[in-house]
């Protein structure tokens, strides 16, 4: 088996990834940057569409940080969301806009032209026509790659974390504290598995969206770092706190296509059958600009009453915005199915988007286990609470990725030559089975379905113990089946997929209290 020595891996190859082996090379380290994807920027960043927050005209850190708290329900953790509120807008003028020159809109004056979204107070988000998250990423991808200490391994599945104590050879690693020491990947291009040693590993593998029947997320969003480090016993904080987007596109041909807030920033407004506005009745004075969490519960119940199975969007109040030069992206996928936004309202339906728990790190990215370090969408860094705040999420990956690169770099602790020679090769069972995809296929939608009608939108504690025993009997079937099959991306995704949705009901269960995207029905 091949082994590989880097001083830092990082698995993903979204905003927090990239940002966090930028500033981690710019340390002088060497990084090793590892994506499950064939092409690296197949992520979640890459169709972000509304923006990354920034800081507006009649804006400030103590307005943003209200605003932040105030979406998260009073839930976030304070001391993280001030930091960001302080220094995060900055990073992004600094690193993005000038080093990075991504191609923000902007306006008559030459400036970076600043939008608005649910839930926040002024106008205070950069944008990219409706493809932000592509230029962010195109721009990191761009910059890693001209960087000769950056090396991207595409298509490498992170299979486990290598710690001293679950996998070294050497007795007395077992007693010692619990340390990460690189990680098990399938590479497959060759179907061999390769050994990446490092005294740092950066989790940045994204969310949970493809643990839910209806979501914006592209098809790897399996919770593959919560599964991985919940292995070696990290700490996970906030899995109940699951975002519903409110919009995404209903069609029967069309699968996550996500229209954004941004939409009805700009003036778009939700409608029954009946053409009528509703979002008045469920959020007084915020209306279709309430938070995401209120938005998808209100569509819910107008779902519910009205017996329908998707709501609609229209974009036709909309005055002074060429809406196909403004939003590309939306205006060109809904004409691919013959629907014009300009003169029909769009057919929408909440669906899973973004996880606002994860692995529990510090205001470093530093994880429970020396080591590990966790950002993005599948860390916990408090920030968002019960609920995210829109276009949040790309500034906290940023940020934090940032900071978590630069620690890794500047505190990382060598491996041992010792505990380098006692982390053994990867062994296949001496005998393996092809597995029936169709199998792994099921078992991937028992998954996704289970979770949307128990632990979706609205959840009751009699359906979330129905989803947990449904899903530990599934855990133990597909542990099996691992143990057993011949090593692909789809049982090594099956396994996390399970484990991931189990913390996620197990965490729902018990808070019996509602709080953001945590609606519980007693």
């Amino acid at each position: 088996m091949e082994r590989l020595e880097f001083d830092l891996v990082v698995i993903g190859t979204g905003i927090a990834g990239l940002t966090a082996a930028i500033a981690a090379a710019e340390e002088g380290r060497s990084v090793a940057v590892l994506s499950k994807e064939a092409a690296p920027e197949e992520c979640n960043t890459r169709y972000a569409q509304g923006g990354i927050v920034a800081r507006g005209a009649d804006d400030s850190p103590q307005l943003l940080a209200a605003d932040i708290m105030a979406a998260g329900d009073q839930v976030g953790f304070r001391e993280a969301v001030d930091l960001l509120a302080n220094e995060g807008p900055a990073l992004v003028e600094e690193l993005l806009v000038t080093r990075l020159g991504v191609p923000f809109d902007r306006g008559p004056d030459g400036r970076p032209a600043l939008t608005r979204e649910a839930a926040h107070s002024v106008r205070r988000i950069l944008y990219a026509q409706d493809r932000t998250g592509r230029a962010i990423e195109t721009a990191l991808l761009a910059k890693a790659g001209s960087d000769a200490r950056i090396r991207v391994f595409p298509a490498h599945a992170a299979i486990d974390l290598v710690t001293n104590t679950h996998n070294s050879n050497e007795p007395q690693e077992r007693y010692h504290r619990t340390r990460v020491a690189g990680v098990y990947a399938l590479d497959a291009g060759s179907s061999t598995v390769r050994l990446f040693l490092a005294p740092a590993v950066v989790l940045a593998t994204g969310g949970v969206g493809n643990l839910f029947l209806h979501t914006s997320n592209p098809p790897g969003a399996t919770g593959d770092g919560i599964g991985m480090a919940w292995r070696i016993g990290v700490d996970v904080l906030n899995a109940e706190y699951v975002q519903f987007h409110p919009t995404v596109l209903f069609h029967r041909d069309v699968k996550r296509f996500l229209i954004s807030e941004a939409l009805r920033g700009e003036g778009a407004r939700l409608v029954n059958h009946r053409c009528e506005r509703f979002m008045e009745r469920y959020a007084p004075g915020l209306a279709d600009l309430a938070p995401r969490d209120e938005v998808a519960r209100a569509m819910y119940r107008e779902m519910e009453a009205e017996g329908s199975d998707y709501l609609l969007l229209d974009a036709r109040p909309i005055e002074g915005i060429d809406l196909a030069a403004r939003f590309p992206s939306i205006f060109e996928g809904c004409m691919a199915v013959g629907l014009d936004i300009r003169t029909e309202p769009i057919p929408v339906v909440p669906a899973a988007h973004y996880f606002c728990g994860g692995i529990k790190v510090d205001l470093a990215g530093r994880s429970s286990v020396p080591g590990l370090y966790a950002v993005g969408e599948t860390a916990c860094t408090g920030v968002h609470g019960a609920n995210r705040l829109a276009s949040v999420s790309l500034l906290e990956g940023l940020f934090f990725g940032w900071k978590a690169g630069k620690d890794a770099a500047r505190g990382a602790v060598p491996i041992g030559e010792r505990l380098r020679r006692s982390i053994p090769d990867w062994v296949e069972p001496a005998a393996t089975e092809e597995f029936d995809p169709v199998l792994i296929q099921q078992d991937m939608l028992t998954i996704q379905s289970t979770m949307w009608n128990y632990a979706g939108v609205i959840r009751t504690r009699k359906r979330l113990v129905r989803a947990l025993e449904d899903l530990n009997y599934l855990r133990h079937r597909v542990e099996q089946f691992y143990r057993e099959a011949r090593l692909s991306r789809a049982i090594i995704e099956l396994r996390n997929a399970t484990l991931a949705a189990h913390i996620i009901v197990a965490a729902a269960y018990s808070n019996g209290k509602s709080r953001g995207c945590h609606f519980i029905e007693s």
